[in-house]
């Protein structure tokens, strides 16, 4: 018997995902909602605790259909009947978008699932219908169902033209009341023990959950939108520059629906207001590496123009000082500062700030057993900067496309950098099979009465090993400060791409792990920002930690191909060859090794050239950012 799932009603800490769900329930033309958070945040309770209201309002059982990340395009739209074929006949097997009609169709982790399964999902839920074309198949079926989509950003965001399609958008994070998270365990705890008493007392609250979804519904086409709060909704979206016109209409959906859930006949502000960050917090463009949109969503409610800092507040009057009692002592809390040597103008106390180039990273040259932990560090406050390191801001310039590909196909997981034929990617077409193929194409094979196999294509995601020269002799010229401007347009591409990202630093003292595997990409950023030059060059070093990291990432995950990506200007004599033989231990490891040289001037030593010979690769020059 399956478990009772936790009452929606139940759930303390998530108002603004429960608003989501209920709106979706009582219009579900608004288009489903993508939820967006952290392991533990409620999301997949939340979704499954929606269910029983809504069969609670129907005539029959609203079924909650998930989607699993290992699922085919024939298992979600449907294909034949591979046990009727076998019997001479052509029936229709129904997938999983059949099945949801009339309920909820829940992807977890929907990002990690290929586009063109997205896409078709997306198709289905924004027009009710299911369409199948395929190995002689041609049928169509309804499919109305409520989609709720739930993703970990820190494994891959959806691609922007994806993201829109999602009706609503919630981005959940754990409380940080401690009195709230002890309630939430409370009530989990309580649950867990004694389930059917748990249930029943918080039926009251479920049932007039319910019953408020059913008034919603059946008042909803009598809700009127007044153009005033049109105009209020489409000036904001203008304002802030939101593409098309799909989320003005979300918007206005989500407002009626919240107007009839609170009974009114009309859509107010209130409505208005309450709807907005639903329906725009997705589809606002922002900077996947921390940047943020200028304009508040309130703000563009207001007419664009954010409220004005508060004043100043007036200094104190003068008065006693001293540990006599007539006042505080000074430098004390609510004292004005100690005035500056000489009696001038008042010292400030100089804090420590993260823009202050103050700020450096710290040799590391611990095992790779450690080189994790080294790169979870990133983003923190570093230490002082070594003696004679500088700090250069990020120049405009970039990594040549042809620094990033690979040639062959290879079987990793779902991502857009490179081809990909494993079993995991999509079927195209079918060939005849030969004595070794395994991967029979069952519905071609009844057609031709002969075996076939798939022929599969698609895009897998890598590892980027970035590993970048930040010794002093990249400070001349702006070298590193290029490097930075290129590392960056790099971030944003393997953002888009899924890719793994590990950033290797050697420099003064030696190599380490600036950014471990899985850090995320805003992380990866801040650390490239904060990376200054100094001292020798530890090549060798550098090119050795690569290949330990990624010899431990292949252990866990196999399937996953690194690409090694290396920038120096190769100013060091290697007589010995010890760099040019960490190069080849390299490429021994990567799937691929490119060497960027940043080297230029009139006297040029030439290593980087001949570190990508070692290494089985190839050798490319930093380009400009046109």
């Amino acid at each position: 018997m399956t478990a009772a799932p936790f009452p929606l009603a139940a759930i303390v800490g998530q108002e603004e995902l429960v608003t989501a769900l209920l709106i979706n329930a009582v219009a579900p033309d608004v288009g489903g909602v993508l939820v967006r958070g952290h392991r533990g945040t409620a999301k997949s309770t939340a979704v499954r605790g929606l269910a029983p209201l809504l069969s609670a309002i129907s005539d029959h059982p609203a079924p909650l259909v998930e989607v699993p990340l290992g699922a085919t395009l024939d298992r979600l739209v449907g294909s034949l009947d591979v046990r009727r074929a076998l019997e001479g006949e052509h029936q229709f097997e129904p997938g999983l978008l059949a099945r949801a009609h009339g309920g909820i169709l829940y992807v977890d982790e929907v990002n990690l699932l290929p586009d063109h399964l997205v896409d078709a999902l997306l198709d289905a839920a924004a027009s009710g219908v299911a369409r199948v074309e395929r190995d002689a198949v041609s049928v169509e079926h309804e499919a109305r169902f409520m989609l709720v989509g739930t993703m970990n950003v820190e494994e891959g965001e959806l691609r922007p033209q994806l993201l829109d399609r999602f009706g609503l958008g919630v981005d959940v994070r754990g409380p940080d009341d401690p009195a709230v998270r002890a309630e939430i365990v409370r009530r989990r705890l309580t649950f867990e023990h004694d389930p059917d008493r748990f249930m029943a007392r918080w039926g009251s609250e479920q049932r007039a959950m319910a019953e408020r979804i059913a008034r919603a519904r059946a008042c909803l086409d009598a809700v009127h939108l007044h153009e005033r709060e049109l105009l209020r909704i489409t000036g904001a979206c203008a304002r802030l520059g939101i593409d098309g016109v799909r989320g003005d209409i979300v918007w206005s959906r989500a407002a009626r629906a919240l107007a009839a859930l609170d009974g009114a006949a009309t859509v107010d502000e209130s409505h208005v207001h309450g709807a907005a960050s639903l329906a725009l917090a997705h589809r606002r463009r922002r900077d996947p590496l921390g940047g943020e949109a200028e304009l508040g969503i309130e703000d563009a409610l207001d007419g664009g123009e954010p409220e004005p800092e508060p004043p100043e507040p007036d200094p104190p009057e003068p008065g006693p000082r001293g540990p006599s009692g007539a006042g505080p002592a000074p430098g004390a809390n609510g004292d004005a500062p100690a005035p500056g040597p000489g009696g001038g103008a008042p010292a400030r106390e100089r804090q420590p700030d993260d823009s202050s180039p103050t700020r450096s990273w710290q040799p590391d040259d611990s095992s790779a057993a450690q080189s994790s932990e080294a790169g979870c560090r990133a983003g923190r406050k570093l230490e002082r900067m070594p003696s004679g390191s500088r700090l250069e801001p990020p120049a405009a310039a970039r990594i040549p496309a042809e620094a990033l590909r690979l040639d062959r196909a290879g079987r990793g997981p779902h991502g857009r950098r490179a081809r990909t034929a494993g079993a995991d990617a999509g079927s195209i077409d079918s060939r005849p099979a030969s004595a070794e193929d395994t991967d029979i194409a069952v519905v071609a094979t009844l057609r031709a009465r002969e075996p076939r196999v798939h022929i599969r294509a698609g895009r897998e995601g890598v590892l980027l090993c970035l590993v970048v020269d930040a010794s002093g002799s990249m400070g001349a010229r702006k070298r590193l400060a290029r490097v930075k401007g290129a590392l960056h347009r790099l971030l944003r591409d393997a953002y888009a791409r899924r890719d793994r990202v590990a950033i290797i630093a050697f420099g003064e003292g030696g190599a380490r792990l600036l950014v471990a595997p899985g850090t995320p990409l805003e992380r990866a950023a801040a650390a490239v920002r904060e990376l200054p030059t100094g001292g020798r060059t530890p090549l060798a070093a550098g090119l050795e930690l690569a290949a330990q990291v990624l010899r431990r990432e292949a252990a866990r995950e196999p399937s996953r191909r690194g690409l090694a990506v290396v920038l120096t200007d190769g100013r060091v004599a290697d007589p010995a060859g010890a760099a040019r033989g960490a190069a080849a231990a390299l490429g021994r490891m990567a799937a691929a090794v490119h060497v960027i040289d940043t080297e230029d001037g009139p006297v040029r030593l030439g290593l980087a050239a001949s570190l990508a010979a070692a290494a089985g690769g190839q050798h490319h020059s930093l380009r400009s950012a046109a």
